[in-house]
C-alpha cells in the first residue's frame, strides 16, 4: 500500500519534510505520490481555485459557509474534481461580511460563478472572482466560464440571468405565503409583461414552496417598474419583498410612473383572487373568534371546545377541532386566538367557511379561511 507522500518500493517519506500540504483536502490519492510540485501548482492555481463571495449575514462561519457551497455545488452538477466536498477552505472577514472559498479545482470555482445572487441563509450573496484573478494567466490553467449544462434550476437560480454573467434583471421575490401555487406567483408577476424565465424555489424532500422566488422578464425595461410595485405589499399574513436579486432597490424613472400606477391597480385585483384561503382544503381555520384570556381557564377552556364542537359540527363531519392555548409561563404560543376546523372532505369544509365567514361572535366579526392541510398535520398553527 502506497501511503501520503510515499513512492513505491522506497522507504517511508522522511517525518516532517513536507508537513500539511493538503490539510483541508479530502479523498484518497491512490498511487499518486505527493510531491513538492503539486504543492507549487496548488499556490500558482489558488487564485483561479478562490470565489469571493459578499454580503454575508452576521451568522455566518467557515463551516456553515464551506458546507452550504459544497452542498449546491453538488446540487447544480458543478463538481468535476470527483467524489467528495468542492469547498477545501473557506476564510472569512466578519466585520466586512465577505469570505473567499477555495474550491478543489479551476474548473470548480469557474462553475461557482454561477452561483451569484444565490440565497444563503435567507440573503442574496454576491459571487464574484477575487482581486488578485489574473484572467490571462487562468485561461490556461482550466475553463473560465461556468459550464452551461449546470442544473442552477435545483438551487432556484435562472440559466442565463446569473451564469458567469452579474444577470442584474434577475428579481428576488421573498416573503410568499407558502399555500401560493407557482401558477398564482406567475400570474401576479405578468401583470407586467411575459417572463422570460421564472423558479420557485421549493424544498428538495417535501417538494413544498419555501417562501421564496426568482424571475427574468422579457422586457427588461420593467424589472425596476415591477420591483416598485410589488414590494412591500400584503398577502395574507406575509409581506412581500421584491428587488433585483444582486443590486439595491432602484426606483422607476418619471416616464415609468403611469406604467406603475396602471399595474398597481391590477396587482389590487390580484390580490382579491389570491387572498388567502381562496383554494379550499378541508381545514378551516377561524380568527377573532377567541381571545387569549379566555383560553386559560381549564373549564372555561372545556366549554368553549365543546360549544364550537356543536356549532361547527352543523356544516359537516368534524373530524377533528383545535384551539390552541397560551403557554403558563408566558411565552408566545403560535395560533393562540385561532380555531381550526378539519373536516372530513372539502364539502363540509367549503360550508363551515361560507356559514362562518362574517358572522358575529362576542361582538367580533369572524373571519373564516381554508387552511393548508399539510401544515395544520405538523402541528404549524402559524400561518
Amino acid at each position: 500500500m502506497v501511503r501520503f507522500g510515499q513512492l513505491p518500493g522506497t522507504n517511508p517519506a522522511i517525518p516532517g519534510l513536507f508537513p500539511n500540504i493538503f490539510p483541508l483536502a479530502t479523498g484518497q490519492f491512490g498511487a499518486l505520490p505527493v510531491m513538492p510540485v503539486q504543492a507549487m501548482t496548488q499556490q500558482a492555481t489558488r487564485h483561479a481555485r478562490r470565489v469571493y463571495v459578499g454580503g454575508l449575514p452576521p451568522t455566518a462561519n467557515e463551516q456553515s459557509v464551506a458546507t452550504y457551497f459544497s452542498h449546491v455545488m453538488a446540487a447544480i452538477g458543478g463538481n468535476t474534481a470527483g467524489p467528495g466536498d468542492a469547498v477545501v477552505n473557506v476564510y472569512i472577514n466578519h466585520e466586512k461580511k465577505f469570505a473567499f472559498v477555495e474550491m478543489r479545482s479551476v474548473e470548480e470555482a469557474s462553475n461557482a460563478m454561477a452561483l451569484d445572487g444565490i440565497i444563503f441563509e435567507g440573503a442574496p450573496v454576491k459571487v464574484r472572482r477575487p482581486s488578485d484573478y489574473n484572467p490571462s494567466l487562468a485561461a490556461t490553467l482550466g475553463p473560465s466560464q461556468p459550464n452551461p449544462n449546470l442544473n442552477l434550476a435545483a438551487v432556484g437560480l435562472t440559466a442565463g440571468s446569473a451564469g458567469g454573467l452579474e444577470g442584474p434583471d434577475r428579481i428576488f421575490v421573498g416573503g410568499l405565503p407558502y399555500y401560493f401555487t407557482e401558477t398564482q406567483i406567475r400570474e401576479l408577476l405578468e401583470t407586467f409583461g411575459p417572463l422570460r424565465g421564472f423558479d420557485l424555489v421549493k424544498d428538495r424532500e417535501t417538494g413544498n414552496s419555501k417562501g421564496y422566488a426568482f424571475c427574468v422578464y422579457q422586457d427588461l425595461s420593467v424589472t425596476d417598474i415591477a420591483c416598485a410595485a410589488l414590494n412591500g405589499i400584503k398577502m395574507g399574513d406575509k409581506t412581500l419583498t421584491v428587488r433585483r436579486a444582486n443590486q439595491g432597490a432602484s426606483q422607476p424613472k418619471p416616464e415609468q410612473e403611469n406604467v406603475l400606477l396602471h399595474a398597481q391597480q391590477q396587482i389590487a385585483l390580484q390580490k382579491l383572487i389570491l387572498q388567502p384561503g381562496s383554494v379550499a382544503t378541508k381545514v378551516v381555520c377561524l380568527t377573532q373568534v377567541v381571545s387569549p384570556d379566555e383560553l386559560k381557564d381549564d373549564d372555561d377552556y372545556q366549554d368553549i371546545l365543546e360549544d364550537m364542537r356543536e356549532e361547527c359540527g352543523k356544516f359537516g363531519a368534524l373530524v377533528n377541532l383545535v384551539i390552541p392555548r397560551p403557554k403558563p409561563n408566558g411565552e408566545p404560543s403560535p395560533g393562540v386566538g385561532k380555531v381550526f376546523l378539519e373536516y372530513a372532505d372539502t364539502d363540509g369544509s367549503s360550508k363551515a367557511r361560507s356559514g362562518l365567514n362574517g358572522r358575529k361572535f362576542g361582538g367580533n366579526q369572524v373571519m373564516a379561511v381554508f387552511y393548508p392541510e399539510n401544515k395544520f398535520a405538523q402541528g404549524d398553527y402559524e400561518g
